[in-house]
């Protein structure tokens, strides 16, 4: 699979740029993190704030040729944010998809 990643975003909004499919990257989701609505909403509204459901995964994370990422999502929805993070607790990369996970 591949999405455009954006590099350390501030809001979900700036994921939404016009780009070439050639500019789209491979990606690996390495965690699925479900987030409360609120949680959901004050992280797409500040997303370059410190993170505590990052910090906890950026581990697994990386970039290169394929993206290792956290997947957020707000539960009950399938779509959400791909996160590689910088060091530790906040979003380098980020980019919107569409995806079928739900909340444990």
């Amino acid at each position: 699979m591949k999405a455009y990643f954006i590099r350390t975003p501030r809001t979900a909004g700036d994921l939404f740029r016009p780009h070439l499919a050639e500019h789209e990257r491979e990606f690996q989701i390495v965690k699925v993190v479900g987030l409360e609505p609120i949680d959901y909403e004050n992280f797409v509204t500040d997303m370059l704030a410190d993170r505590q459901f990052i910090e906890d995964a950026a581990a697994l994370c990386e970039e290169g040729e394929i993206m290792k990422c956290l997947f957020a999502h707000r539960c009950g929805r399938s779509d959400g944010i791909l996160i590689v993070p910088e060091s530790d607790a906040f979003v380098k990369w980020a980019a919107y998809i569409k995806e079928s996970v739900k909340c444990e």
